[in-house]
């Protein structure tokens, strides 16, 4: 049997701290403190739910970042 990955370790950061900013400084900020993926939803969007190490989620909404989540 294959031994199982060890996934990337995820940057050390507060995720409320995007609470409230505005959708594009979010973004560029996270990509700077070492999140490899990130990506702006609309509120009620449907996603699927795996799981992705390094991804960080925003719910976006008027251009504001109203929600922010792991993966």
């Amino acid at each position: 049997m294959a031994p199982i990955p060890t996934p990337p370790a995820e940057p050390q950061d507060t995720l409320d701290a995007y609470v409230g900013l505005p959708a594009e400084g979010a973004e560029q900020q996270a990509r700077e403190r070492g999140w490899s993926t990130v990506r702006s939803l609309p509120p009620g969007a449907i996603i699927t739910m795996e799981y992705l190490a390094g991804r960080l989620n925003f719910e976006v909404k008027e251009g504001v970042v109203i929600r922010c989540w792991k993966g």
